[in-house]
């Protein structure tokens, strides 16, 4: 094998920079080109070394690149060399996870990249003599086969021959993609006994934090204290249905996380149970699990303490690997670029922590490179899982998270499953099959998303998708080209045992078509007089007047529904003409949709019978049929009837309900206070055609935090709620009166205000010092509706800043038109320019670009105002462009009603206030942080500037004197930093 693996004959190479691009010829000069230059040559030229193909292409104006992909794109070649490893997907980003002399990554020029590629293609080289070797050579073959850009260089870094066969004796490549074929088998241990109860101390909590933390850490004070007061969550529950409830809120930088591991740790180990931390988001639960690296440094300890843990459709399923594993290898050429995903899939499931296909160890950018259809493809898709029918059950990775969760000391989950897991524990009462024991002690970090988390999980959603959804669920695929198992496929092994299940079942099968079936959205449309451009199954059979007819009772109720936000809405200044979604009220109702929702709750409770003749039979068989039943079978049929439970009992049951309340006619009188909010809602969603959008009846609670004291908190025997904004509060000049009502409204969002005690609480500021490391600027001479104005206000302040910039948007429509004014003089400037909802790539994709790069912009919505953390000069500017009030929707209006306390003008700054403050703690995240917080919205009232933290001064300026002052500000920092240095 020679010292250094080819390249491909003179492989050229773009990097985008400074406005134009930097180019490596194939003659080997490198040239400054712009992107209409490189359109006429790369016809020319052979196959180029790029980072991230589709993002690429995007920036030359080309279409995506096909797959698979011809271009040599390094990322997939990373994905080879260094599986279940991330790395932003820059020049930099990778150069830095190679060890690649920093001074050439401060300006890396195009010929950068071919030395990334020699040492990506070095490292597979010393791989070939370890135990993956094998695998890699066999599957490395087989991509060459498939047409890989990069298959000849890397077969050749392995030392096969560039056009022969596969050497004798090497894993042939089919059983190389067979990855559950070489996975380790999960054991069940003895049922973990319910915890004892003995407390935790706030001395000793703090004693262990310090411990943690080790000598030579930072003292910290707020810390300490906040350990110390987190130990009271941990307090044995002396009356049932009244757990210990803190509210503690911790300013950005007080170290929360470990304030509240030292106390839950102690507990873990000193009564054998689990403390469960929950966040709202992704990004949070991994910062979570790096921090545990303090309290257990080595890795394969720290895996049997700790344990990530999300909702099933997160994780890789191996019977759906299997299944297009063995449809790829069927298709043969047709199949060459899923062949191509699904081998680095296959490599990377060799060396996964746990299996997490979104947010875990496989990079956010492969979706962006093979498509996210081939990764939900392979996941675990809602409710099918089949179990102990699987032949790949004892090494599935989601049976292996949920068993090391049961012995784990810590689970990291978040807020969504945590709750849909309690609410499950209470449907089924005593049911000893739950995928996780229930909890007694919570921690739930980012506690003021509480309120929207449990908006979404007690919800109930009777649309067009998740009516089809079901549908499809129970019957399965219908003829169309799709893997989906149907409900009789799920439960065949059970059949044979079981025979007296298949009348109940096929009762049941024979009830749901009455759900919507295959091409409904289409009809529907097609209904519309408006819209007689639909394009309409020829399936479908006319009626006398030519129109496609509504085939079951759901489509008809949702024909009522579509009329109805069709005639209330199209045209008005909130409808369908101008936004992507429409909603309207429930009240009042015609008769036609009182009639068709009379005939759904009819079918759909035809439906439910058999499903629970269907449960109870398989639950009798469980009580009385034991002398037959191994453990295998036992787990089996306990699945099934949580899934059945699950997945379609409690979904028709709960439409039922639904339904059921539009048979009394008009809303509740006024002045009377609802449980509930229904109303109509049409959107289009993903994967729709143009012209054809869902609709369907919506309910929420009116105050989500009842349901989420009532299954989560009540039941628990101790519940930790924290967040750096918990309160509509900030300190200064408030009166004790203010004071206490910030206080009880935070109880309120968060719960506490529904338990029988009072909840403990107690606020912890921030240790830094804002007046110094902050500045924020109101700009006063921007017009808020002119596109250009703004467009030319965001360009001004980032050079001012000189890039590390995030600027925050409350429409995707308007971070589209900014961005396409300015990118291309920001990046003319040297500072490159990113967006969410433009780029092709995940958000944890582009938050990492925006740590890797000092530079860099980037453009985004509500995601990005919340989660991210990007310590250190990376991020030293924020920009908002207008005030983040809440959306003027049905649902705000009704709470803004009720539960407002008769202020529905305090309530709406109330949430803008804590939104701005959610915005500016993205800013400073350490003591040596710098930055500035801009807000391009003239019209901002002086009463939401309590948001911000005591110290700060907000000042209205003009954009150029602001932008100024920013410059100057940020200089002197740059200056004071390099004299320490």
């Amino acid at each position: 094998m020679p010292d250094t693996p080819p390249l491909p004959d003179s492989a050229p190479a773009i990097l985008p920079r400074h406005g134009a691009w930097s180019v490596l010829t194939p003659d080997g000069e490198i040239l400054s080109m712009t992107a209409a230059e490189i359109r006429r040559d790369l016809p020319h030229w052979p196959a180029i070394l790029v980072i991230h193909a589709p993002a690429t292409a995007r920036r030359l104006d080309l279409p995506p690149p096909p797959r698979p992909c011809p271009w040599l794109d390094l990322l997939e070649l990373f994905a080879f060399a260094m599986p279940a490893h991330g790395v932003p997907p820059t020049a930099r980003g990778l150069g830095g996870a190679l060890g690649i002399a920093a001074h050439r990554l401060d300006a890396p020029e195009a010929d950068l990249l071919p030395d990334l590629a020699f040492a990506l293609l070095h490292h597979i080289a010393r791989s070939r003599n370890t135990p993956q070797g094998g695998i890699m050579t066999a599957l490395a073959w087989r991509m060459r086969q498939a047409g890989w850009a990069w298959g000849p260089s890397v077969c050749a870094a392995l030392g096969l021959d560039a056009t022969g066969p596969l050497p004798a004796g090497v894993i042939q490549p089919a059983e190389a993609l067979k990855v559950w074929t070489r996975l380790p088998k999960w054991e069940d241990t003895a049922p973990r006994p319910p915890p004892a109860a003995q407390p935790v101390t706030g001395d000793e909590a703090r004693d262990h934090l310090r411990a943690i933390l080790g000598e030579g850490a930072e003292h910290r004070p707020a810390q300490e204290a906040f350990s110390h007061l987190a130990a009271r969550a941990f307090a044995p529950r002396t009356t049932q249905g009244d757990p210990h409830m803190v509210l503690a809120e911790a300013g950005t930088g007080t170290g929360k996380t470990l304030g509240y591991v030292a106390p839950a740790s102690i507990w873990s180990r000193r009564n054998g149970g689990a403390v469960w931390i929950s966040t709202y988001t992704r990004h949070l639960q991994r910062q979570i699990e790096t921090e545990l690296a303090r309290l257990f440094p080595d890795p394969a300890i720290r895996r049997s303490h700790v344990v990530v843990r999300k909702g099933r459709e997160n994780y890789l399923c191996l019977l759906n690997m299997e299944e297009s594993v063995n449809i790829a290898l069927s298709r043969g050429q047709a199949a060459n670029a899923t062949i191509i995903g699904l081998a680095l899939v296959a490599l990377w499931v060799a060396h996964t922590d746990d299996g997490d296909l979104f947010g875990g160890d496989l990079p956010g950018w492969f979706a962006d490179l093979f498509g996210r259809g081939l990764l939900t493809g392979i996941a675990d898709r809602r409710g099918e899982c089949i179990h102990g029918a699987c032949p790949h059950y004892q090494q599935c990775m989601v049976e292996h998270s949920i068993r090391r969760a049961r012995t784990a000391d810590l689970v990291i989950a978040n807020h969504a499953l945590v709750m849909s897991q309690a609410a499950w524990h209470a449907l089924d009462g005593s049911d000893t099959n739950n995928e996780d024991n229930t909890p007694t002690r919570y921690i739930m970090d980012e506690g003021h998303h509480i309120a929207d988390a449990a908006d979404s999980a007690f919800a109930l959603e009777l649309s067009g998708l998740e009516a089809a959804e079901l549908r499809r669920w129970l019957l399965g695929a219908e003829g169309a080209r799709s893997r989906a198992r149907g409900l009789r496929r799920r439960l065949e092994d059970l059949l044979v045992h079981i025979p007296r299940i298949e009348t109940p079942l096929d009762t049941a099968l024979m009830a749901a078509r009455a759900l919507p079936a295959p091409g409904w959205s289409a009809r529907l449309a097609a209904q519309d007089p408006a819209s007689k451009t639909a394009t309409v199954p020829t399936t479908d059979l006319p009626d006398g007047t030519g129109e496609p007819v509504l085939s079951n009772p759901s489509e008809m109720l949702l024909h009522e529904l579509r009329q109805q936000v069709l005639a209330r809405t199209q045209g008005s200044p909130e409808g369908g003409q101008r936004r992507s979604d429409s909603e309207c009220d429930l009240h009042p109702m015609p008769d036609s949709l009182r009639m068709a929702a009379q005939g759904l709750e009819r079918a759909l409770r035809r439906l439910a019978e058999p499903l629970r003749t269907l449960v109870a039979r398989l639950e009798e068989v469980l009580d009385t049929e034991a002398d037959w039943l191994d453990t295998p079978m036992r787990e089996r049929i306990a699945a099934a009837i949580r899934s059945i439970r699950r997945r379609a009992l409690s979904r028709v049951d709960g439409w039922c309900a639904m339904l059921g309340t539009l048979q009394a006619g008009e809303r509740p009188p006024e002045g009377e206070t609802p449980h509930y909010i229904d109303y109509i809602r049409m959107d289009r969603r993903d994967g729709q055609n143009p012209g054809e959008r869902d609709v369907g009846l919506y309910r929420h609670w009116l105050d989500p935090t009842i349901p989420f004291a009532s299954v989560l908190a009540a039941p628990a025997h101790g519940v930790l709620i924290t967040s750096a904004t918990l309160r509509d509060e900030t300190g200064g000049n408030r009166t004790e009166e203010e004071s206490e009502r910030a206080w009880d409204a935070a109880e309120a969002r968060s719960g506490a205000v529904h338990l029988p005690s009072p909840a403990i609480r107690a606020s912890f500021a921030s240790p830094f010092d804002y007046a110094q490391q902050s500045r924020a600027y109101i700009i006063t001479d921007v017009a808020h509706d002119d596109p250009a104005a703004l467009a030319g206000a965001y360009r001004t302040l980032f050079m001012a800043s000189g890039g590390g910039a995030l600027g925050l948007f409350t429409a995707i429509s308007r971070l589209r038109e900014v961005y396409r004014r300015i990118i291309t003089p920001l990046e003319a400037a040297g500072l490159p320019l990113f967006a969410q909802h433009v780029d092709p790539m995940d958000n944890a994709t582009l938050v990492d670009i925006l740590r890797s790069e000092r530079n860099a912009c980037l453009l985004g919505t509500d995601a990005m105002r919340d989660g991210v953390d990007v310590p250190g000069d990376a991020l030293r500017l924020v920009a908002f462009e207008r005030v983040p009030w809440p959306r003027p929707d049905i649902l705000h209006r009704e709470r803004r009603i009720h539960l407002s306390g008769g202020a529905p003008g305090r309530y709406d700054d109330m949430i803008a206030r804590l939104r701005l403050r959610q915005a500016f703690g993205r800013l400073i995240r350490s003591r040596q942080d710098r930055g500035v917080f801009v807000l391009l919205d003239r019209r901002t009232p002086s009463r939401l500037l309590s948001a911000f933290p005591e110290g700060v001064m907000v000042r209205r300026l003009g954009l150029s004197a602001a932008a100024r002052e920013i410059t100057e500000f940020l200089q002197a920092h740059d200056t004071s930093a390099d004299q320490l240095s």
